[in-house]
């Protein structure tokens, strides 16, 4: 077995540490099986159930110029690694250990002393043995989290009513709209016609969610502007370049850390919960009544269309 094959399956400090040494070698720090409990997985098996995931971390940082003096400012704390995990983890629920370690290495890199990390985690209840991933991450090799968050957009949330989705004076309205220049996010309820029922709350949610996003697509088709987008990755990007956005809500509901408690058969609960989310300027509600929300919110009549 190679030297690099071994080292694979080795801990992180021992990958570390056999690395190539410079004339002075980086200080390191860790954090060793530190095990909690997350609700992650892609499978559908794996939704509402946590499971233990298992973290090692190892950070390379620059060490000291003078004498540490036994002063914690002059070290980079080992909190820098708990508050990065446990940042990560109340962002919103993941499908991926990968998209896991890959967010928790960039913001450990955004620490001013940290040169290199190498982070594995672990499942420790998916299979017979443990299931991880391990990644290796230097400063400089992507943007970190924390770099980027600064250039999110706050949007305006509209929300239409059925009538106005089918109303002549729509496209007229989306004009006014981006006349404004600020990034929108419309919001929908479900169409007018029944839903099925199952009398099952996980499943029914479901089938809720997609009723919402199936009017999304109608409102889609009434207007090429209106692009129906399901992640925030997709929205943030939308925002940045002018795309008038339609919300498709599962996704972001599902993977919630702390979803909203409204049903989504209360649309315009959702709406608002979903305004507060991406910390909107306003939130518009076009013929109906505008609920209470913590955003600035109003709404317009139908007759108040341009």
């Amino acid at each position: 077995m190679s030297s690099d094959t071994r080292l694979a399956f080795e801990h992180p400090i021992a990958r570390a540490e056999a690395a190539g040494q410079p004339s002075r070698p980086p200080d390191r720090i860790s954090l060793r099986d530190h095990v909690l409990e997350v609700d992650i997985g892609a499978f559908q098996s794996e939704r509402g159930k946590r499971q233990r995931l298992n973290f090692n971390i190892v950070v390379e940082v620059t060490p000291p110029s003078g004498p540490v003096e036994d002063d914690v400012d002059k070290i980079l704390s080992y909190d820098t690694i708990t508050e990065a995990i446990a940042h990560e983890l109340a962002e919103e629920r993941l499908n991926l250990l990968e998209t896991l370690a890959e967010r928790v290495a960039d913001r450990v890199l955004h620490a001013a002393r940290a040169l290199r990390v190498f982070v594995r985690i672990e499942k420790l209840d998916r299979g017979p043995g443990a299931l991880g991933v391990e990644i290796v991450r230097t400063r400089g090799q992507l943007p970190t989290a924390a770099d980027d968050a600064g250039d999110v957009p706050h949007p305006r949330v509209v929300h239409l009513a059925n009538a106005a989705i089918a109303a002549p004076g729509l496209g007229a309205f989306l004009d006014a709209l981006a006349a404004d220049g600020l990034p929108v996010i419309l919001c929908v309820g479900p169409g007018d016609g029944p839903a099925p029922q199952t009398g099952h709350a996980m499943t029914q949610r479901r089938i809720d969610l997609l009723a919402i996003e199936q009017n999304a697509w109608v409102l889609a088709s009434r207007d090429n502007r209106c692009v129906v987008v399901a992640t925030r990755t997709e929205l943030d990007w939308a925002m940045k370049h002018g795309q008038i956005s339609a919300w498709a809500p599962s996704k972001i509901v599902l993977d919630a850390v702390d979803g909203p408690s409204a049903s989504p058969r209360d649309a315009l609960a959702l709406t608002a919960w979903f305004a507060e989310l991406m910390q909107a300027t306003e939130l518009l509600v076009l013929g109906d009544d505008a609920p209470e929300a913590e955003v600035p919110s109003r709404s317009l009549a139908l007759g108040e269309m341009p």
